[in-house]
């Protein structure tokens, strides 16, 4: 428990969800990694796969730019059935039909590089997640924007310079 669980480089972890963050597809890397069966996962919430080690503020963020119609990339640290973990970095897109009606949200995910996870990525979500268990997601917000304003970019380009 509480192992982390890695798998290929070249592998592509993909699911869906609906409008809600309800899991709709995912990919057999997707299910098997993740500890579940696919009637396990199919309609649970994608949260399902939270770990407790993710500020919610990356969560407040990735849910504010798909409902706003754009696309997203986050780091993510994802929980198994059995307790273990595995991190990726997630480009999450809404999916429209042809009359621009929102569909559902896709997600591919690959492997990160572990430097950038343990020298940037998990003392920057140690910071935010303590911040949020001392003053809520707000402190996280403040906490992160200031950081964004003192490297003068945005979200995006922060996790694109990594």
């Amino acid at each position: 428990m509480n192992q982390e669980v890695s798998f290929a480089d070249n592998k592509f972890i993909i699911s869906k969800t609906d409008k809600k963050g309800n899991i709709t597809y995912g990919n057999e890397l997707f299910v098997s990694l993740s500890g579940y069966n696919t009637k396990e996962l199919i309609g649970k919430p994608h949260s399902i796969l939270r770990h407790s080690d993710m500020p919610k503020i990356i969560f407040k963020k990735l849910w504010e730019e798909l409902q706003a119609g754009r696309e997203i990339f986050a780091y993510v640290k994802n929980k198994t059935k059995n307790g273990n973990y595995y991190w990726v970095i997630a480009f999450v897109t809404p999916s429209y039909d042809h009359k621009g009606n929102l569909l559902e949200y896709f997600s591919v995910r690959r492997k990160p590089d572990v430097t950038v996870i343990k020298n940037i990525i998990e003392p920057l979500y140690k910071e935010l997640l303590s911040l949020e268990n001392k003053g809520g997601v707000s402190a996280s917000l403040t906490h992160l924007n200031s950081l964004l304003q003192k490297k003068g970019m945005t979200y995006e380009q922060f996790i694109f310079s990594l």
